[in-house]
């Protein structure tokens, strides 16, 4: 259920970033950047005389809504993770015992601290 909710709710995100570039490359800024590139009264012919007052509210409201989505898609995403988070359950086991009666075989010998080093010098003068 949590996994349908998060696709939904990241489709909509992408519509949402999707309109909401469309919308700031359609404003005409002061020094007509970006705006100029789609012709000069593009945005007027569309919307009419008051068009950087619709845009504007546009991009207020698209940019609030998608803070808004981002927020719950991120709570929905770590609310998944705790769910469904088996490495958790892993390391919050008790931990088994360890063997106390291992072969022989496979304990590790310590090298032997009777040995005679190799040297040319007489023992005793």
């Amino acid at each position: 259920m949590i996994n349908l909710a998060i696709y939904i709710l990241l489709g909509i995100n992408i519509l949402v970033c999707i309109l909401l570039t469309l919308l700031v490359l359609m404003q005409k800024p002061r020094s007509e950047g970006l705006g100029a590139a789609f012709g000069g009264n593009f945005t007027d012919s569309i919307f009419g005389a008051q068009t950087s007052d619709v845009l504007t509210k546009g991009t207020i409201w698209l940019g609030g809504i998608f803070m808004a989505l981002t927020l719950v898609l991120a709570l929905l995403y770590s609310h998944r993770q705790m769910s469904g988070n088996k490495l958790q359950e892993e390391l919050t086991k008790p931990v088994a015992p360890a063997l106390t009666n291992a072969p022989a075989a496979t304990l590790p010998t310590a090298p032997e601290t009777n040995s005679v080093p190799a040297t040319s010098a007489p023992a005793n003068p």
